[in-house]
């Protein structure tokens, strides 16, 4: 089994991951520490890069960037002896389908605060990982 900590990169970010660490020393489970690059962040860089190369960029170095910032996620928290891991797609659904499909403990993640309206607007990637996940969800306030 393993811990995974969803983050992205906001100031709440290193509380995930500093949480999942506690979790994974409380179990004696590894923590893999989850960064989705979401499609339209893909598209901005591939057309950067076709711009400025003429170039695309090969998958394997879209996950690489996505891998990056989780270890940049990681390297602002206090935690030692984490696996980095990078994804492309829905973030929801890609942490859900990870944890899943990796056996995982507990899923942890933070979420922002919002008005009613504003989650029914625009929805929360923090709650349909909850309503979706069939792994135990960790939801931390990080202010």
């Amino acid at each position: 089994m393993v811990i995974v900590a969803a983050v992205d990169r906001s100031e709440r970010a290193p509380a995930i991951v500093e949480e999942a660490v506690e979790l994974g020393e409380a179990f004696d489970e590894p923590v893999e520490v989850v960064h989705v690059l979401t499609r339209q962040k893909f598209i901005d860089l591939e057309r950067t890069s076709v711009s400025d190369t003429g170039n695309t960029i090969p998958t394997d170095d879209i996950l690489d960037i996505a891998e990056d910032i989780a270890q940049e996620v990681v390297d602002r928290s206090s935690a030692v002896d984490v696996s980095p891991v990078g994804l492309l797609g829905d973030p929801a659904d890609e942490v859900v389908n990870y944890a899943e499909s990796n056996d995982a403990r507990y899923l942890v993640i933070a979420g922002r605060k919002r008005s009613p309206v504003g989650k029914a607007l625009f929805g929360s990637t923090v709650q349909t990982v909850m309503l979706d996940s069939e792994v135990p969800v960790v939801s931390i306030r990080a202010d």
